[in-house]
């Protein structure tokens, strides 16, 4: 197809050359005389087809193709989006070329067309771009526009889907905006449940029953973007860049995706620090029970775990094993994997 194009370039270049060597050779003040014009003459044109050949395949294939590329990433909103752009732009282009084609001359013939062309790729780019350029636009004209229209997305992360606890968190009405799964994630999942490996592929399988369960019982709504980003290799990168264009939250539970996207501007919710948030709060002094079910790191210590999955280790619990065991809290510690309690049997 591209050597399709410069042949047509080469040949449209060739015909532009020979009109514009006539043109300039009938001008009576021309520089050239006498025996130098057809020289003069197949110079230009030989100038023409070379940048016909070369440069028309730069000028018409790959704007093209940026742009199919673009518009095939998109969903079909944003095609129809971009097709109107198009019409818009040619339309706009074709009204302001009115009076100019009044200017006659080469001016007149070329500037209508030229216009045209350049309000409808304008126009078309800022469709494409439009979370970059319109919204921020906008955002300038109308104090909190940008705000409104993208902090209630919420792009859901692979490792948030297969932990299950978003399905909980969303039947509870706590998640104030739209969760959006990206076709990307849903084509992972997918990829984890055909696994050949059994645990990936529950894990997978899991996801997708929750990702399920999640679209049924969830107050917040659901929703699939068809985004692909086929640029992009890595699902983490392609959810950030998702992220980054929509304006969108990320739901994760996925550490190094967590502080990717933050180093990046975007909001990040995390599931294991909502889990740390709402766990109980322990304040030393407190007495409570729990019951001991296995031996700790140092010797004598026994380990117990509270409703909420808060781990409390007692010490010279071991003794007390299989028992429930009045306990009195004499430290807490707050870690990156959550919160741990350490205790001692009460005495008495």
């Amino acid at each position: 197809m591209t050597k399709i194009i410069q042949l047509v370039g080469a040949l449209l270049g060739t015909l532009a050359g020979f009109g514009l060597g006539l043109l300039i050779l009938e001008q009576p003040n021309a520089f050239v005389s006498g025996p130098n014009r057809p020289a003069f003459l197949m110079a230009v044109v030989a100038a023409s087809l070379l940048f016909g050949y070369l440069a028309i395949p730069y000028i018409t294939v790959r704007p093209a193709r940026w742009a199919v590329d673009r518009l095939a990433a998109a969903g079909a909103g944003d095609f129809a989006l971009g097709v109107g752009a198009i019409v818009i732009g040619l339309l706009m282009g074709l009204l302001i070329g009115v009076p100019l084609s009044a200017l006659g001359g080469t001016a007149g013939s070329i500037l209508p067309p030229t216009v045209a062309v350049i309000f409808a790729l304008g126009l078309l780019a800022a469709t494409l771009y439009k979370r970059d350029v319109l919204l921020p636009a906008m955002a300038a004209i109308l104090p909190g526009t940008r705000r409104r229209a993208g902090t209630n997305l919420i792009a859901i992360d692979t490792s948030a889907v297969i932990d299950g606890r978003i399905v909980d968190v969303g039947r509870t009405g706590f998640i104030l905006g739209t969760l959006v799964v990206p076709r990307f994630v849903l084509d992972e999942l997918q990829r984890i449940a055909d696994s050949p490996d059994a645990v990936r592929r529950n894990r997978g399988r899991r996801g997708l029953e929750m990702l399920s369960a999640l679209q049924k019982d969830s107050i917040s709504p659901v929703e699939v973007s068809e985004e692909t980003y086929p640029e992009i290799g890595e699902v983490d990168a392609k959810l950030v860049a998702f992220a980054r264009d929509r304006n969108a939250a990320i739901l994760t539970n996925d550490f190094n995706l967590n502080r990717v996207a933050e180093l990046q501007g975007i909001r990040v919710l995390n599931i294991n620090e909502l889990a740390n948030a709402v766990k109980s709060v322990l304040h030393p002094g407190e007495e409570m029970q729990v019951r001991i079910i296995q031996e700790g790191k140092e010797p004598g210590q026994g380990v117990g775990y509270l409703d909420d999955g808060t781990m409390i280790v007692v010490e010279g619990g071991s003794q007390h094993m299989e028992q429930e065991v009045a306990i009195t809290v004499t430290r807490v510690l707050q870690t990156v994997a959550g919160r741990m309690v350490f205790a001692q049997p009460r005495e008495g």
